[in-house]
């Protein structure tokens, strides 16, 4: 039986190698490859040929997994553990050498669906800066930055001058007009709000103390499935509307007290 400290080593390992991949194809410079859903929504080369190298290092150490990635689908299970990966989370960083970009991996037992699976571990790596979260269940979380060092992380309550709030917004401009709409609800709690541009590490950053909180509409599951075990293993919790579990309606997170307080502003 393998354990989650297990796969959050592999994770990690191969977080690493993909990351020094994608660092090299940012200095050599980055070809646009195509659009997704919205003109503003891009996927570099970089992107494909990262995912192919994840996707390989995972078949050959554990054949029997499932794969569900952003730029090449899903593959079926026989194991029970699907591995969920955004190959450059960020894309659009990326393509201009903004140093906020993350390959994101994760290991997770049961449906390639956020509803239904348990999150067993994850690693978040931002080659950029040299800065990787990993945590793996019932384990915790933990931070190594060639900046910081290495330490075990734990989420922040807001302070009394307000939370500061990390969000995003969709590429599709019919959405833009309801995601500042929400955004004038959440300003009475803030102190200040932060667009990152990648939500793994607007996450990672919640995980980390960096951020008070985070809300996004629109998050596919790659987005979030490593960032949020790190939250949950650094003491945060993370939802959507009312309880519900993250997914594109929604995802929140926070330290428990302002969780709750944040979702009943962004669920009104």
């Amino acid at each position: 039986m393998t354990t989650p400290l297990e796969l959050q080593s592999l994770a990690v390992e191969i977080a690493r190698e993909a990351g020094a991949l994608a660092a090299l194809r940012r200095r050599e410079g980055v070809r646009v490859a195509a659009t997704k859903s919205a003109l503003a929504d891009i996927v570099t080369d970089a992107d494909r040929e990262v995912e192919d190298l994840i996707r390989a290092r995972l078949a050959a150490a554990r054949p029997g997994d499932g794969f569900l990635g952003e730029e090449s689908g899903a593959g079926t299970s026989t194991s029970g553990i699907t591995w969920v990966v955004d190959p450059i989370d960020g894309t659009v960083n990326y393509a201009y050498g903004v140093p906020a970009y993350a390959v994101s991996i994760a290991a997770v037992e049961g449906p390639a669906d956020p509803a239904e699976w348990t999150a067993l571990a994850g690693a978040v790596f931002n080659p950029a800066i040299d800065e990787l979260f990993a945590a793996a269940r019932g384990e915790g979380a933990w931070l190594a930055s060639a900046i910081e060092g290495e330490r075990r992380l734990a989420v922040a309550e807001p302070s009394p001058a307000g939370a500061l709030v990390g969000t995003g917004f969709g590429y599709d401009p019919a959405t833009h007009a309801g995601d500042i709409a929400r955004l004038s609800t959440v300003m009475p709690l803030a102190r200040d709000i932060r667009r990152i541009g990648a939500a793994s590490l607007d996450l990672t950053g919640v995980a980390a103390g960096r951020l008070d909180a985070y809300y996004e509409r629109g998050l596919h599951p790659w987005d979030h499935a490593a960032g949020a075990l790190i939250i949950e293993e650094a003491g945060g919790r993370v939802g959507g509307y009312a309880g519900k579990r993250p997914g594109r309606a929604m995802t929140i997170a926070a330290a428990p007290l302002f969780f709750e307080r944040l979702t009943e502003v962004v669920s009104g």
